[in-house]
């Protein structure tokens, strides 16, 4: 039997179904689940004043004050942010480029560099992208970068993080039938971003998505593969980007089904002296 929802991708499938499903969840936390019975009540949180987020239908403009939200924590308390104005230009310039080419062009994207020698990139919802100044270092030029920041944009694209937050809250016991206050979501939001990594799934999305991105955007896409080989192969040990990142060989592999070798170095971002010319504070 033919599976009706097959030509659509993940993200509007659960857009698709989400109405439904927030019907049933919303039944089974009120009358099916012990923890979350124990949940302080919606009723007298809306008393209190706490904004309540429904997750199965969040707005862009909820979706991005989160994002504002778990961006001032993780920088208050998590992370330092690089601040040399030439760098952090030109990794905005990058990011920008790319965004055009999302099909959520619409919200905004913010892109900053984590002072963080470890080799690592995240990102957390509403648009916020976040490069460690380790990773900008390993990258050999600018087309492998901005195939890290494809990848994250992917994530964005798809809405990972809030379907992860979702899950996260069904489990933790801390949604109630009206939704989920909004401090526990962006407390969520921030334990996600830096301790929790993706599924397998998300990954190989995330890469397929970025992947166009980097296309469509005019960046030659075999820097996508050659940045990935080149971190699994780094010091004989798997950095924390590709070790938080799980199934690499399924990735590139998939990634190499996906792109055809006559047009593999077809594209922009392929010098590297330019490249290193640019991000030379960081050196």
């Amino acid at each position: 039997m033919v599976n009706p929802f097959s030509f659509w991708s993940h993200r509007h499938r659960r857009r698709l179904l989400y109405p439904y499903v927030s019907a049933i969840l919303a039944f089974s936390l009120i009358v099916g689940t012990p923890q979350v019975s124990q949940a302080i009540p919606w009723l007298d949180l809306i008393f209190r004043g706490v904004q309540i987020i429904q997750l199965s239908n969040i707005s862009d403009r909820q979706e991005v004050e989160i994002g504002q939200q778990i961006n001032q924590q993780l920088v208050r308390n998590q992370i330092q942010l690089y601040r040399n104005s030439s760098v952090n230009r030109y990794i905005d310039q990058i990011g920008q480029r790319l965004a055009k080419e999302t099909q959520r062009s619409n919200i905004p994207y913010t892109f900053q560099v984590v002072k963080d020698d470890s080799i690592n990139a995240f990102a957390t919802t509403g648009g916020f992208i976040y490069l460690n100044t380790g990773l900008i270092e390993a990258a050999d030029n600018e087309a492998q970068l901005a195939s890290v920041i494809a990848h994250e944009i992917g994530h964005i694209e798809e809405e990972h993080m809030i379907e992860q937050m979702r899950q996260t809250a069904i489990a933790r016991g801390v949604a109630v039938a009206a939704g989920l206050d909004r401090n526990t979501l962006v407390n969520i939001g921030v334990d996600l971003a830096l301790r929790l990594p993706n599924s397998r799934e998300d990954e190989l999305e995330a890469d397929q998505v970025g992947l166009d991105i980097l296309k469509k955007a005019g960046y030659a896409p075999s820097a996508i593969v050659n940045f990935m080989e080149k971190l699994q192969k780094k010091s004989g040990s798997v950095p924390s980007f590709l070790s938080t990142h799980p199934g690499v060989d399924d990735r590139i592999n998939a990634l190499n089904q996906a792109i055809d070798p006559a047009e593999a170095t077809v594209g922009d971002g392929l010098d590297e002296s330019a490249y290193k010319a640019k991000i030379r504070p960081l050196l």
